[in-house]
């Protein structure tokens, strides 16, 4: 029986991405499958698989077709989560294709792979 997986990024420094995924997230490193070129990260809570990080030397797409979205209940903590993800090193990104008044706020990763931080109080099936 095939099963989803999980999601995987590729990124050009590894332990970087492991330092900043596992304070962005509640995950944590783990052994299994560990390798030179590769890092699993688990749920903190010990549910599980959560994350993939691959080395890789191709360029992050300016307009991934995937991406990750990150999940904040009301404005404040997302403007707060932003604020935490700058500091640990994410960067904003200029997105042309924002719509009028925006639930999700684009965000870059060390390795400049897009993802959001959605409030999903704004978003269109939240409140």
């Amino acid at each position: 029986m095939l099963t989803l997986g999980i999601p995987v990024i590729g990124v050009t420094d590894l332990a970087r991405a492991v330092a900043f995924w596992t304070s962005a997230l509640p995950l944590v490193e783990s052994e299994e499958w560990r390798s030179e070129s590769w890092s699993t990260l688990h749920h903190a809570d010990g549910s599980g698989r959560a994350l993939g990080l691959m080395l890789s030397q191709s360029p992050p797409e300016p307009r991934p077709r995937l991406h990750l979205d990150l999940f904040t209940e009301t404005p404040e903590e997302q403007s707060t989560e932003v604020a935490r993800l700058l500091a640990l090193g994410a960067r904003r990104v200029d997105w042309p294709l924002y719509p009028e008044n925006p639930d999700f706020v684009v965000l870059a990763d060390p390795d400049d792979n897009l993802f959001c931080v959605v409030d999903l109080s704004r978003a269109p099936s939240g409140g």
